[in-house]
C-alpha cells in the first residue's frame, strides 16, 4: 500500500487556489495544471485541488462540509496562526476558543472550505504537572 494519502478539494478556479495554498502552506505544489494542483503535506499527506468543473464524476457538494485540520505545537502558536491568518484576510469562521479537544480557530478558504487550526488539551499527567507548578505556596505561619 502506498505511504501515500490524499484529501482532494473541489475547487472553482484551480490556479487561484494553488496560490492561495502556496502562499498558506508556504510551498509551491508539486505539481500543477489548468484543472488541478497538488500539495506534499506532512506525514505522506497529500492535498489535491481540482476543478469542480472537469471532474469526473460530477461532484455535487460545497465546500464546507468538511475540514482539512493543522496541528500546531500550543495555544500561542495557534495564536499566531489566527492573527497571521487574519492578517492575510481568510474569513474566520470560529475566534479562537478553548474546547474539550485543546484551543481552536476555523477559517475559510476561497471555495468555502473549512481550515481547522488545533493545539491539542494536554495529557491529563501533563495538565496535572503544570497545575502544581503553577501553585503559589505560602509557608505554613508558625506562632511563637
Amino acid at each position: 500500500m502506498s505511504a501515500k494519502h490524499f484529501v482532494i478539494f473541489y475547487v472553482d478556479k484551480p490556479e487561484a487556489s494553488a496560490a492561495f495554498y502556496s502562499a498558506l502552506l508556504n510551498r509551491p505544489p508539486v505539481e500543477s495544471s489548468p484543472t488541478f494542483a497538488l500539495f506534499a503535506l506532512d506525514a505522506g499527506l497529500m492535498l489535491g485541488l481540482w476543478s469542480r468543473h472537469t471532474v469526473e464524476p460530477a461532484a455535487a457538494g460545497r465546500g464546507g462540509c468538511t475540514e482539512l485540520a493543522f496541528t500546531v505545537p500550543d495555544p500561542d502558536a495557534l495564536n499566531q496562526r489566527h492573527i497571521d491568518w487574519s492578517l492575510r484576510g481568510l474569513p474566520i469562521l470560529q475566534a479562537p476558543t478553548n474546547m474539550d479537544f485543546g484551543r481552536t480557530f476555523v477559517a475559510l478558504d476561497p471555495d468555502g472550505h473549512r481550515l481547522r487550526v488545533f493545539a491539542p488539551a494536554p495529557e491529563p499527567a501533563q495538565a496535572e504537572a503544570k497545575a502544581e507548578a503553577d501553585l503559589i505556596t505560602i509557608p505554613a505561619f508558625r506562632g511563637a
